[in-house]
């Protein structure tokens, strides 16, 4: 048995913008929904929700089900955190909040094999086909089809940005507007001119370095995203979807017999 293809990633590799959203309901129905609708990949989030294993896994079926990759962003902490949505059989993991070089060679060395890094080997699971995968088809495979992404959201490390990109085992470089507003002490002031330039500072070392771009948008700023070298942007999520139909039927409703 082969080693299950990223089709987003060979999208990505050719250069092609590739679609996302977030998924921030703990459920599989909103995943199976957005991969109906033709999303090439759906952003499901643990570190913002309460939501475990047994739904993220419920998650990955639903993607998969429907043809769509899915990205898992974890919460920091002990490297099970990072290994198990891969061995759920996720399409990569997203690693929030990295700080510094040494941050990042350490996340490397957790989530990639031999001779990257040294995750820890079981193919017993989802991702290695519960062993029907030869174990040197699954650790290759694993090494260059699912993707190890690292947030870009604070101002410590720009620092090292360059040296960051370079590491060996990291596949993308995902810039966080919100939070790196934050860490300049001007919280959702998206017009802050440091918030484009590290965001140009990313792509930019990230594609030196042959690596790959990631950021949130918009479909009004995604051709823009584009041209500054992002091929994987989330451009919407569940929770904002379903407010703004909900407000909508609200207020139709008030006007027609509350007004």
């Amino acid at each position: 048995m082969e080693f299950r293809k990223n089709k987003m990633l060979e999208k990505l590799r050719r250069g092609e913008m590739v679609s996302c959203v977030k998924i921030n309901m703990m459920d599989s129905i909103p995943v199976e929904i957005a991969a109906m609708c033709g999303f090439d990949c759906v952003w499901v989030d643990m570190e913002h929700t309460p939501s475990d294993y047994a739904v993220v896994s419920k998650q990955v079926l639903a993607a998969k089900a429907y043809g769509a990759e899915i990205i898992v962003r974890t919460p920091r902490g002990e490297y099970s955190n990072y290994i198990r949505p891969l061995e759920l059989d996720a399409s990569g993991i997203m690693v929030p909040h990295i700080m510094s070089l040494e941050d990042a060679k350490m996340v490397a060395r957790r989530t990639k094999f031999y001779p990257v890094g040294l995750r820890p080997i079981d193919g017993g699971n989802a991702d290695g086909s519960y062993c029907l995968v030869d174990g040197e088809a699954y650790i290759r495979g694993s090494n260059s089809e699912r993707l190890t992404i690292i947030q870009i959201e604070d101002v410590e490390p720009l620092a090292e940005l360059d040296e960051i990109a370079a590491v060996d085992g990291i596949d993308m470089l995902f810039f966080g507007p919100g939070d790196f507003s934050q860490s300049l002490g001007t919280p959702f002031d998206f017009s802050n001119p440091k918030i484009e330039e590290a965001r140009i500072a990313v792509a930019e070392a990230a594609l030196r370095h042959g690596k790959l771009a990631g950021t949130v948008g918009g479909i009004g700023n995604m051709r823009h995203l584009y041209n500054l070298g992002y091929r994987f942007v989330s451009i919407g999520a569940d929770v904002v979807a379903l407010g703004a139909y909900y407000s909508n039927i609200v207020s139709a409703f008030n006007k027609e017999f509350r007004e």
